[in-house]
């Protein structure tokens, strides 16, 4: 498997992928990233200043992914851990673990101080991945989303050494 910056050629794979992931969860589909508006856009999106995004590509199938990008009307010190979707397939292998590293550290070179992300409650896995690597609970939402049907919020300081 292959981790890679996101090309112009993987955006309908990789909204798809979201897509698919978010169905199979039961996610709602409004709320979430399922309607983000650029969400068959991410090359262009992840192209600005201070964000990235990365695929996992197995055999040339995009099978994983996760970003960093600007919380919109949040603070500029905090970016926001984006889109980390894992086909059935590669869960369970240290990918996420991996991946959530990788960004952490593009993060920090940003110069980002803090990385937030949101989640839903049934995720368990996810939010026990993100506890892993230091993300501690939120009583509320950092800046503008768009996803109001993401209940659970966590932050991680970036001064921690990614794990």
């Amino acid at each position: 498997m292959q981790i890679r910056k996101i090309q112009a050629e993987d955006n309908q794979a990789v909204g798809n992928l979201v897509q698919t992931v978010l169905m199979e969860m039961g996610a709602p589909k409004v709320g979430t990233a399922y309607a983000d508006p650029f969400l068959f856009h991410l090359y262009e999106e992840y192209s600005k200043p201070n964000a990235v995004y990365y695929v996992i590509a197995d055999n040339g199938k995009i099978v994983g992914g996760c970003g960093i990008g600007a919380i919109e009307t949040g603070s500029l010190e905090t970016c926001e851990l984006q889109k980390m979707y894992f086909l059935p397939e590669v869960r369970g292998l240290g990918l996420g673990k991996k991946l959530i590293n990788i960004c952490l550290k593009e993060a920090i070179a940003f110069g980002y101080k803090n990385c937030y992300l949101e989640t839903m409650t049934y995720m368990t896995a996810a939010q026990k991945l993100y506890k892993s690597v230091g993300f501690q609970y939120l009583d509320g939402p950092l800046g503008n989303t768009g996803h109001s049907s993401c209940p659970v919020w966590m932050l991680r300081p970036l001064t921690m050494e990614p794990v």
